[in-house]
This record gives C-alpha cells, structure tokens and sequence, in this order.
C-alpha cells in the first residue's frame, strides 16, 4: 500500500500540469490503482463499474459486493474543488440507496455519509484523506477505509478513526507525551503483545516491527524468526543511508540470510541500531 501511495505522490507532483485538466488521467492513474491495492477488481464488472447510472445522473464509479452497490465514487480534475461535488455524490447515495459515497480529485479524498436526514450534506464528510500533507503512515491506515473488506462499514471506520485522533489530541494537551500515548497505543492487544528488544525470546515468532524514528513506523516482517525482523529494520534505513552504507546494509542482508545469525547477536545488533541510529524498536509478537 505504502509504496502504491508514494508512486501515486511522484506522479502528482511530477505531472500536476496533467492532472489539473484531465480527469480521465486522474482516473487511471491516481484513482484506479489504490482501488486495485485495496483489493478492488478494477477490470471486473462485478466489482467496479464505471459511469453507473442513476435517477440522480451517471456516478463515475460503483462499487459493488455480492451484487449490490456498496459505495459510488465520483473522479474529478485536479483544480476542482471537490467540496463542492458532495451534494451531487450524496444525491446519487441517496437515490440508489447507497450509505458511503466517495469524491477525489486524485490529491484528496472526502467519504460521506448519504444517510444523515437532518444534517447539512458537507457535515456528513465523515473522512478527509490527503495524499500530498499526510505521512504515509496515516495514509496507508486511512485508506483501509475504502477496502473492499471494509467498504460498507467506512462511516463507522472513519468516525472511530477521528475519535482516536481527537482523543490522543485531547490526552496531549491534557499533559501526556506523545512518545508515552505512542508506546500505550502499542502495547494494547491489537496486533499481538509489543515487547522491547531486550525482552524477546529465542523461540518467540515475530509478527512485525515498530520503529520510532520522528514518528512509530510499522514494518512487516517476511518470515517469524528475531533475524527477520533485523533484515527488515536493516531495510527500513537502506533509503536513509548514503551509497556506501547502502552496499554494506546489502551484504549485510545477503549474509543473515544465507548464513543466519544467532540470536545473542541479533538482539545485540537491534540495540546497537538503536543507539546508533537514536531510535526505538519494538517488536510485535
């Protein structure tokens, strides 16, 4: 997903002059390929159907499950301003019975709610996803949202996700650290138990590794073994070293792997990583 978003970025960044004037590009070259990385069928009608009619007109997208329309999408150019093409969005919802609606120019993301009677249209905006200002940290979280897993519950999804982030806003300026509220969300039984280095054992299997370096990074693991996870961190900073570091993290990979290691030296390792580099590393068990 990570990677998806980053090339999604470049391009944005690279060709802004194209996408400010042809939606279609942003279609197929923003758009689509999240919906493919988040699981969607994009070639597969019985998934995703472009300009889907309604009583309301033709959305750009329909998403569809087990045959019926679970969200509709509308795709527009980079120099709309896509507030103003909700009330449209949330017609189209409304009409075929539809609770998630979604509006990107590519850059940015609104998801509403369609069903809220009462309730100004723009306040419905349950989710706000910003692919060039975000870290890709929260991205690759926010755009879960959209999944083909979790498309239907999206209202529900984004709401906690902007409780989550109020309440850690609210718990910092009540006097907590952001490091300690970090290290809390960590050790909660969501992924599995988080333990320092120093606390893994020989015979535990790794599920993945966190990193504070500015921010908490979640980094997959290939593999269960404590030297998987050292090949991963050792990846993590391949992109932060200079050239010459980069060919010694290489061969360093190559030798764990074909070599291994054993696990006193692992762990030493980890925490020499560590102090050199001033980071945290915790490992998901």
């Amino acid at each position: 997903m990570r990677e998806i978003i980053r090339e999604v970025r470049r391009k944005i960044i690279t060709h802004r002059e194209v996408y400010l004037r042809n939606e279609e590009a942003v279609k197929q070259h923003l758009i689509l390929p999240l919906l493919e990385e988040l699981g969607w069928k994009i070639d597969d009608p019985s998934e995703v159907r472009p300009e889907e009619k309604t009583g309301e007109g033709r959305a750009d997208y329909a998403l569809v499950k087990g045959g019926r329309v679970v969200a509709f999408l509308e795709a527009k150019n980079l120099s709309v301003n896509i507030s103003k093409a909700v009330p449209q969005l949330a017609k189209y919802c409304f009409d075929m019975g539809v609770e998630v609606g979604v509006v990107t120019n590519g850059a940015r993301w609104l998801v509403v709610n369609a069903f809220e009677p009462g309730r100004e249209v723009m306040k419905r905006v349950v989710g706000s996803i910003d692919v060039l200002s975000e870290p890709i940290e929260r991205l690759s979280l926010k755009f879960i949202g959209l999944s083909k897993d979790i498309v239907e519950n999206a209202v529900k999804f984004y709401r906690n996700l902007r409780l989550l982030e109020n309440s850690a806003k609210d718990l910092v300026k009540l006097g907590a650290s952001e490091v300690k509220l970090a290290e809390y969300v960590l050790s909660l039984p969501l992924r599995g138990h988080v333990v320092g280095v120093e606390d893994v054992g020989p015979s535990d299997r790794i599920l993945g590794v966190y990193i504070f370096d500015g921010g908490w990074r979640f980094i997959p693991v290939e593999g269960r073994e404590l030297r998987d996870a050292l090949v991963a961190v050792l990846r993590y900073f391949i992109d932060k070293s200079s050239k010459e570091d980069k060919k010694a993290i290489e061969v360093a990979i190559k030798r764990i792997k074909v070599s291994g290691v054993k696990y006193e030296k692992v762990v030493s390792l980890l925490k020499g990583i560590e102090e050199e580099k001033g980071v945290k590393i915790k490992l998901v068990l």
